[in-house]
């Protein structure tokens, strides 16, 4: 058995981890989707910083953080996903670089067409939605077979391709938050570059569970969160754009604050949260001493598995998403086909087997309830919900 494999089945293991990050009393918590706790000496770190930016004031911003310390995060933050520095820019969270991302994108003319699905963020279907109005392009709008497959996957956006010869852009969702489902990016984006689509990918859920290299998935254009499955201070995030494709993305809204060569004019300026960007460096050399997305991703994958297998025969549950290695991760949605509706569902959950998680709706396959557990989440936590599982279906 793999070391991550073995270790990952090590509760005692994951208790040291568990044991640095402060709980408060309540529900046990598989919604751990949302944003992702700081560690203890984090937390101290982030308090340390707010009182160092506090005291110093602009003398500090001005003379330090922006003449060097901004420089150096920058460069953790791009050699976290292996790119280089000027490919990389500092976000306040993963919807706010792909909003930047849509709206910027220079290539589009009246009468192209521009392609979302029905599992992608609100903000992203928003977003397409104001390219329709702003840029007079058509809004292509397709819906994944349920239950999903990697083929079936290919072929729905291989299907839209050919269809819609005017296609210029697409969104994808490499963790889908709706369901969990982990999209094949690198098959996608190798299909979209055979007919000259460009690839905008929501990573919001991606970075710190799942292993990915973006040169290898084929994507120019990315966006993540920080506060996640990385640890870090809420809110954070990252806007990545390849070097050599950085002219397909104006600066926002005519930004001058930097050379129109530098990728931090792709967003707009304003004020950072200095403390928590200075926060940053400890935030990624604890996700590393905790071995990274492997170890994390093999982690909550297993606990993930540990309900899932035990739920997904039983009559009266429906667990949407699919069992293949390469279309899940720890985030999985299941539904009680008897009942009509979820959120009653999730309040029981939570009221008769103090269980908290959240309903998701929009995807064309109806709401479902979604379960992630975290890095304090332990087996006997899965146990606990597979108990109320069966008792509430």
């Amino acid at each position: 058995m793999p070391d991550n494999t073995r270790r990952a089945r090590d509760e005692a293991f994951w208790q040291t981890f568990a044991d640095r990050y402060d709980l408060q009393p309540g529900p046990i918590n598989l919604e751990n989707g949302y944003f992702g706790r700081m560690s203890r000496t984090v937390v101290e770190e982030y308090q340390r910083n707010i009182e160092l930016i506090n005291r110093g004031n602009s003398v500090h911003v001005r003379q330090q953080f922006e003449q060097g310390e901004s420089l150096k995060v920058q460069a953790v933050v791009a050699d976290l996903i292996g790119v280089p520095t000027e490919a990389v820019a500092l976000t306040r969270n993963a919807s706010d670089g792909l909003q930047s991302l849509i709206r910027n994108y220079n290539r589009l003319q009246p009468g192209d067409q521009v392609l979302f699905c029905d599992l992608e963020y609100d903000t992203v279907k928003g977003a397409m939605g104001w390219l329709a109005k702003h840029r007079g392009v058509e809004v292509i709008k397709i819906e994944h077979q349920h239950p999903a497959s990697f083929d079936s996957l290919l072929a729905t956006y291989r299907e839209a391709f050919a269809r819609h010869p005017r296609l210029k852009l697409m969104a994808v969702t490499h963790v889908t938050h709706r369901t969990g489902l982990v999209m094949p990016v690198q098959a996608i984006a190798a299909a979209a570059k055979e007919y000259g689509i460009d690839v905008i990918l929501d990573g919001a859920h991606a970075l710190g569970q799942l292993e990915f290299n973006l040169d290898e998935l084929g994507i120019a254009f990315a966006a993540y969160n920080l506060h996640k499955w990385i640890g870090a201070p809420l809110t954070l995030g990252l806007l990545y754009i390849a070097p050599e494709r950085l002219a397909d993305i104006d600066p926002d809204m005519g930004e001058l604050h930097f050379p129109v060569t530098d990728i931090r004019g792709r967003t707009p300026y304003s004020t950072p949260n200095i403390p928590a960007l200075l926060t940053l460096p400890l935030v990624i050399e604890e996700h590393h001493a905790m071995g990274g997305a492997v170890a994390k991703g093999t982690r909550l994958n297993y606990l993930r598995n540990l309900w899932v297998r035990q739920v997904r025969q039983l009559p009266g549950i429906e667990v949407l998403t699919p069992d293949d290695p390469r279309l899940y991760c720890g985030i999985t949605s299941m539904r009680f086909t008897e009942q009509a509706d979820q959120q009653v569902m999730a309040r029981r959950l939570l009221e008769d087997y103090n269980l908290f998680t959240v309903v998701r709706t929009g995807a064309a396959c109806g709401p479902c309830i979604r379960i992630t557990p975290g890095l304090t989440t332990t087996a006997d936590h899965m146990q606990q919900l597979i108990t109320a599982l069966k008792a509430l279906r």
